[in-house]
């Protein structure tokens, strides 16, 4: 069959936050990431700051707005800071969105060109859930630092090495309850997504909550859009937790990979980044369940990396604590070594993990 909506791969993800400026800083500092274009009242932008930050093939927006009556600020004031627009990369900008339109997507941005003396960059976008948005791209040949309207961006002072991010793996999605099923239908019908994954609330539960999840993807494999939902529990859920902090749903994490998770999570614990915390009972088993690997068990207990297997490999994964004060966002590191899946033999350990940050801000 012919694919009706041809995916290139991620072009970008932006955030729209209170203060751009700090935390362009934040993900410099603390995530190893390297400023390179700016858009603001210098470049000729009056009613927003936008800072690009890149690292291996990942590419950050953070943006916020100028004025309080402006829609960035109105979505600040609701979600805090938060992921606004998963952008893809397309072949073709207009025949996406046109494609996305007819199978039922709401348009947000009619497709159009912007240009400079770089080029030209093809732009159009579509709305999912909640305030999250896809933006569709075509920059194929366009030379320029990022968008019409930026300009690059010198380093000040050394050049940030990075800390061994390559590129963005899976966004994961929280709904409210009995809305995943919608949008894993939106995926399959609007963008030709199949279901690649589908995790009961057996499979991700413990004594006092669980959540269900199914993972869309697309043809090729490239872009992963885990969905989740909460189910019912004798507390509440984290997604739900989310939901009730974020004001509906969004972007609960985003995974980055890595192709050495000691050396990236000992650079980014050295930064200050926090995460998770596994029990030491995890470490008990993990071996006897996962089987050899490359990597040594001491490393990933003293960093407490977790490690899953299936029929096509392994994975080592962390996730850290929430990027903000809101229990909202937050981002995982995750290596593959062939595994396909998404670390389910985790799922308990990291969700009680969760929990217990939960129960520390009394919202369990």
């Amino acid at each position: 069959m012919t694919d009706f909506m041809p995916l290139d791969g991620w072009d970008h993800v932006e955030m729209w936050v209170g203060n751009a400026k700090q935390a362009a800083f934040f993900y410099e500092q603390a995530f190893g990431f390297t400023q390179t274009a700016y858009a603001g009242p210098e470049t000729g932008v009056r009613d927003r700051a936008s800072y690009v930050l890149e690292q291996g093939e990942i590419r950050f927006v953070v943006t916020s707005a100028m004025r309080e009556d402006h829609e960035i600020a109105h979505h600040s004031t609701r979600h805090g800071d938060g992921v606004r627009d998963i952008a893809l990369a397309v072949p073709d900008a207009t025949d996406a969105y046109r494609q996305a339109v007819q199978r039922g997507a709401r348009g947000v941005i009619e497709p159009h060109t912007v240009e400079d003396e770089f080029g030209r960059v093809e732009l159009s976008a579509i709305g999912t859930y909640g305030d999250t948005i896809h933006s569709f791209v075509n920059r194929k040949g366009y030379e320029g630092p990022y968008l019409p309207g930026y300009k690059s961006v010198s380093p000040n002072g050394p050049t940030n090495a990075g800390v061994g991010l390559l590129a963005v793996d899976h966004c994961v999605g929280n709904v409210e309850l009995g809305r995943m099923d919608h949008w894993v239908e939106f995926y399959e019908r609007v963008m030709g997504f199949t279901e690649m994954l589908h995790f009961s609330d057996e499979a991700i539960s413990t004594e006092y909550s669980a959540l269900m999840s199914k993972v869309m993807s697309d043809g090729q494999g490239k872009i992963k859009f885990p969905i989740n939902e909460p189910a019912e529990g004798k507390r509440k859920s984290q997604i739900e937790e989310y939901l009730e902090f974020y004001g509906g749903p969004g972007v609960q994490h985003v995974a980055m990979t890595t192709s050495n998770i000691v050396e990236t999570v000992e650079a980014l614990k050295e930064r200050g980044i926090g995460f998770l915390e596994t029990p030491e009972t995890y470490y008990e088993d993990v071996g006897d369940r996962v089987g050899e690997i490359d990597e040594s068990w001491d490393d990933l207990r003293r960093l407490r990396i977790l490690a899953d297997r299936d029929d096509d490999g392994y994975l080592l994964q962390i996730f850290t604590k929430t990027a903000q004060d809101r229990p909202t966002l937050f981002f995982e590191v995750i290596e593959r070594h062939g595994a396909r899946g998404f670390g389910d033999g985790n799922f308990k350990a990291l969700f009680e993990a969760i929990e217990r940050e939960q129960a520390l801000r009394g919202n369990l």
